[in-house]
């Protein structure tokens, strides 16, 4: 691990570069550009608070702000495993003429998409202050919960981009799992609706623990599960060192499958 990070450090400004072209291809050439990371997760808001609450008859207050702050994170996890699993075939071209680390395109994605959440999250500022909810202290925990995030995403993307240079379908079949996980994620409901033994199976999945965690800082306002966000954090580091691990086999057959 430790020539990974020198290798990291040494192709910083190529690391730069990719972030920067990442963030700008994200929407070339649209007319709406960046403001998109805007307008998606607004009319997924607007569809799904006009419909959900008549399906579960639900009576969250604000629900609006509720969903906006599931929404946002889920939106940043889903476009960087979509994008982030195609990466390496992407880019083809530049693998197969320059040599440079390649674990820096899924770190790319993931960061990049980072940025973009940050850069959306002045929707969720916009629906605290308007919906009268505000802020509080709590908001420092919040690195915690995109480190989090940060991590898994990568540890993710590292291995299904890898195994999509030698299985082409990968992507379609992954893209299936996360439309899925989607509903097991409680980003239109509460995890609340549940009986103890659902809410201890949901909470296999890590985005359960982090989703709550942003809702614990900006709509409860309270402080996150500390001890849950810490395993998380820990499973998350253990899997990306998996990960990497796998990711570093499967590239030396890159060349040949490019």
């Amino acid at each position: 691990m430790q020539s990974f990070f020198k290798e990291l450090y040494n192709y910083r400004e190529l690391l730069k570069t990719n972030v920067k072209k990442e963030i700008r291809g994200k929407y070339k050439g649209s007319f709406l550009g960046i403001l998109w990371s805007f307008v998606n997760p607004l009319l997924m808001t607007l569809i799904y608070a006009i419909v959900f609450p008549f399906l579960l008859r639900n009576t969250t207050p604000h629900y609006v702000t509720y969903l906006i702050i599931g929404i946002l994170p889920w939106n940043w996890f889903t476009t960087v495993i979509s994008q982030g699993t195609s990466t390496f075939l992407a880019n083809a071209g530049i693998i197969k003429k320059v040599y440079f680390p390649r674990e820096i395109l899924p770190i790319s994605v993931v960061t990049s998409g980072l940025i973009n959440f940050l850069i959306s999250c002045i929707i969720i500022i916009i629906f605290l202050i308007c919906s009268g909810i505000g802020f509080s202290i709590n908001i420092l925990f919040l690195p915690l919960m995109l480190f989090a995030q940060f991590i898994i995403s990568l540890a993710i993307i590292l291995v299904t981009s890898s195994i999509n240079v030698y299985i082409r379908d990968a992507e379609y079949i992954i893209n299936f799992f996360i439309q899925m996980l989607f509903y097991a994620t409680p980003i239109l409901y509460s995890l609340d609706m549940f009986p103890n033994y659902i809410q201890n199976l949901l909470l296999i999945n890590p985005l359960v623990t982090i989703i709550n965690g942003y809702r614990n800082i900006f709509y409860y306002q309270t402080i996150p599960p500390i001890k849950s966000s810490l395993i998380i954090v820990g499973v998350g580091l253990i899997a990306l060192y998996i990960s990497y691990k796998i990711f570093k086999k499967l590239e030396k057959g890159f060349a040949e499958e490019l």
